[in-house]
């Protein structure tokens, strides 16, 4: 059974101190990551939201700028997904992204209301 995941992606100050060209490395560096996470075995990307015509400045903790919701198929691959922030190199280094972006994930399952308490069709 897969593992009902949000990642939850803040934007750190780093991101807004950047030049323009650094910026753009960043946001590079962000797709691979994203297309990075679609990528991993197993993985089933349900969607994504982004925060950020409601929420101005770098996000240390909740609420977040972004978030995706994945299926995954267990922990290690939930692992390697935030582990993609270590490793990803923006422009040609030496810093990854998680200079400039952090990650939580928090995992669940789906939520499925069993159907003996749902209310009878309406005719």
């Amino acid at each position: 059974m897969a593992i009902r995941t949000l990642f939850c992606i803040g934007i750190n100050q780093n991101f807004f101190n950047a030049a323009p060209d650094e910026a753009k490395d960043v946001w590079l560096a962000f797709g691979s990551m994203m297309n990075g996470i679609a990528a991993l075995p197993g993985v089933t990307v349900l969607g994504n939201m982004d925060d950020d015509q409601s929420m101005v400045g770098p996000s240390t903790s909740w609420p977040w700028t972004c978030y995706v919701l994945a299926d995954v198929p267990d922990q290690a691959t939930v692992h390697a997904a935030c582990n993609l922030f270590r490793t990803i190199v923006v422009g040609t280094g030496p810093y990854k992204l998680w200079k400039y972006a952090r990650i939580e994930a928090r995992m669940g399952r789906e939520l499925v209301v069993p159907a003996n308490l749902l209310p009878p069709a309406q005719a």
